[in-house]
C-alpha cells in the first residue's frame, strides 16, 4: 500500500479522496493556486504545495509543477480526482515515467478512448452498440451525402471533445454547413483538434451510464447505472440509481455492453461507460441503447453508486492501482434502495445558468439520515471565476425511488446558502415535476419542455444585509447573556472569549 498520494485537484473530489487515504491511512498532499490559497482542501490534507497562478495551465494543469510536486513531498502516487488532467493520456504515462503510479487506467486506454471517433470504430469491432452515423468525413460533400443517409436531424460533434463543446444540433440540410463551421472552430478552440464526426440524433434520448471497475489482473464487472438525463447545457445536474427505465434484462444487457467496451480496452480501474437510451425503441422491440462515450476516471456523481452497492469505490480505486484484487464477482453485487444526487452550483438558472461569484455569508448544508454531502466550501470562502462553480453534492438514500425524491426535496429545502446565487430553488422545482416522479425527463427535457423558470431567491445585497444584521443580533444577545451570568463555572468568562 501507498505511503502517501499527491491528490492533483482541488475542492469537493480532493477531499473525498484524503477522506479515503486518511481510512486507509495514508498520507495526503494536496496541491493549489494563489486563488486557493484558503481552500477547504489545503487545509484538509496532511501538508500542502502551492503551484502557481490562479490560471489552470500554471497551476492545476501544469504537468511539471504537478510531477515536481509529488517528488519534492516524496509522494507514492498521484490521484488525478476528475476534471483538469484526469483523463490526459499524456499526464498518466508521465507520472508513471517519474517512477510514480497513476491511480487510474493505462494511458494508453485513456488514449483508446479519449477519441470518440476512434472509440466508436473501438466499440463496433467489440459488437457494442453504436449510435448510427460516421467517422473520418472531411468535405462538407462527404457530411452531406453522411446526413442525407443518416436522416435529420442529426448530432454533429467533436472527435476529441467533451462537455458538449463542439456540439451542434442540425434540424435540416440548410443548418448543415453552417453547424459544421462552427462545430469545427470551437472544436479546435476547445481541443486543438478540429476534426468532427457525425450522428443520428436522438431527441427524446435518456442519458444512462453504467459504472465498470477492474484491476490488473483481468478481473472486470460493472456496478450497475446512473440516470444521469436531467442536464444543462449538456452537463448533468442530477443523477440517480437505480434508473427508473430499465427493466433486469436492459440492465443485464447494458451491463453486459459496458464490460463488453472496457475489456476491449484492456481497462482496470474505476471507469464509467455512456449510453444514450430510447424508451420508445424499447417498446417496439428495437435496439434501445447506444454506446455514446467512456469516461475514463472517477465520475462526479459516483457517490450515487456507493450508496446503492455499498462498495467505496475511492478506497477500491487506490487498492487497485497498488497491485491489489477486485475481490468481487457480478453476482456478488446488488443495488440496494434508491440514491439521487442534485449538483448544487454557485449559478443562475435564470439567467442562462451563468455562474456567481462572491464571499459565502452563509453555507450550511443539510443533516440527516440518508443524506450525504460532498462539498469543497464552508462558509467564509471565495467562490472565484477561475474554476467550476459547483458549491456541493447533495446525495440521499432511500428505501425506494418515491422516499429517495421525498428525502431529496426536504433536503433541498434545509441547504443554506447566502452570499451568491444557486441553483437550489430550480433543482426543488425539477423534482416536484411529474415528468421527473415518473422518470420521463430526457436529456433535452431542461430547455425543451422545462419551460421559463425565474428564481425566487431575494437579491444578494438583501441578503447581505440580512446577513450582517443576523450577526449583530446574535453577537449582541452573546455578550449580553455572558456579562449577566454569573456562573463561576462558565466556560466562556473562564477563556476569555467574551469581556464584561
Amino acid at each position: 500500500m501507498f505511503n502517501k498520494i499527491l491528490i492533483a485537484n482541488r475542492g469537493e473530489i480532493a477531499i473525498r479522496i484524503m477522506r479515503a487515504c486518511r481510512e486507509l491511512g495514508i498520507q495526503t498532499v494536496a496541491v493549489y493556486s494563489e486563488a486557493d490559497k484558503n481552500a477547504q482542501h489545503v487545509q484538509f490534507a496532511d501538508e500542502a504545495v502551492l503551484l502557481g497562478d490562479a490560471a489552470p495551465k500554471e497551476s492545476y494543469l501544469n504537468v511539471d509543477k504537478l510531477i515536481q510536486a509529488a517528488r519534492t513531498s516524496q509522494a507514492d502516487a498521484i490521484h488525478p480526482g476528475y476534471g483538469f488532467l484526469s483523463e490526459n493520456a499524456s499526464f498518466a504515462a508521465a507520472v508513471e515515467s517519474a517512477n510514480l503510479t497513476f491511480i487510474g487506467p493505462s494511458a494508453d486506454s485513456i488514449r483508446a478512448m479519449g477519441d470518440k471517433a476512434e472509440s466508436k470504430i473501438l466499440m463496433k469491432k467489440a459488437g457494442v452498440p453504436t449510435v448510427p452515423g460516421f467517422e473520418g468525413l472531411e468535405s462538407y460533400e462527404d457530411f452531406q451525402k453522411a446526413a442525407n443517409e443518416i436522416g435529420y436531424p442529426v448530432l454533429v460533434k467533436a472527435a476529441a471533445g467533451g462537455g458538449g463543446k463542439g456540439m451542434r444540433v442540425v434540424n435540416a440540410e440548410s443548418e448543415l454547413k453552417d453547424s459544421i463551421e462552427l462545430a469545427r472552430s470551437e472544436s479546435l478552440n476547445a481541443f486543438g483538434d478540429d476534426r468532427l464526426l457525425i450522428e443520428k440524433y436522438l431527441a427524446e434520448a435518456h442519458h444512462i451510464e453504467i459504472q465498470v471497475f477492474g484491476d490488473k489482473h483481468g478481473h472486470l464487472v460493472h456496478l450497475f447505472e446512473r440516470e444521469c438525463s436531467v442536464q444543462r447545457r449538456h452537463q448533468k445536474i442530477i443523477e440517480e440509481s437505480p434508473s427508473p427505465l430499465l427493466t433486469p434484462e436492459l440492465r443485464e444487457q447494458m451491463g453486459q455492453a459496458a464490460v463488453n467496451a472496457a475489456k476491449a480496452v484492456n481497462y482496470y480501474n474505476a471507469g464509467t461507460v455512456e449510453f444514450i437510451f430510447d424508451p420508445k425503441l424499447a417498446t417496439l422491440n428495437l435496439q434501445p441503447f447506444y454506446f455514446l462515450e467512456m469516461n475514463t476516471r472517477l465520475q462526479v456523481e459516483h457517490p450515487v453508486t456507493e450508496l446503492v452497492t455499498g462498495l467505496d469505490l475511492v478506497h477500491w480505486q487506490i487498492r487497485i492501482a497498488a497491485g491489489e484484487k477486485f475481490p468481487f464477482q457480478q453476482s456478488d453485487i446488488h443495488q440496494h434502495g434508491h440514491a439521487i444526487e442534485c449538483r448544487v452550483y454557485a449559478e443562475d438558472p435564470a439567467s442562462g445558468f451563468l455562474p456567481s461569484t462572491g464571499k459565502l455569508l452563509q453555507f450550511i448544508p443539510p443533516q440527516g439520515p440518508g443524506i450525504r454531502v460532498d462539498s469543497g466550501f464552508a462558509a467564509g470562502n471565495q467562490v472565484t471565476h477561475f474554476y467550476d462553480p459547483l458549491l456541493a453534492k447533495l446525495i440521499v438514500h432511500a428505501g425506494n425511488r418515491e422516499d429517495a425524491i421525498k428525502r431529496m426535496q426536504a433536503a433541498l429545502r434545509d441547504f443554506i446558502v447566502h452570499g451568491v446565487v444557486t441553483n437550489i430553488d430550480y433543482m426543488r422545482a425539477v423534482i416536484e415535476t411529474e415528468d421527473f416522479k415518473q422518470g420521463k425527463v430526457s436529456t433535452r427535457w431542461v430547455e425543451t419542455k422545462f419551460g421559463e423558470w425565474s428564481s425566487a431567491q431575494p437579491e444578494v445585497n438583501t441578503l447581505i444585509a440580512a446577513a450582517l444584521a443576523d450577526v449583530v443580533f446574535v453577537s449582541g444577545k452573546a455578550q449580553s447573556a455572558v456579562s449577566n451570568e454569573t456562573d463561576p463555572f462558565n466556560p466562556w468568562k473562564q477563556t476569555g472569549n467574551y469581556r464584561n
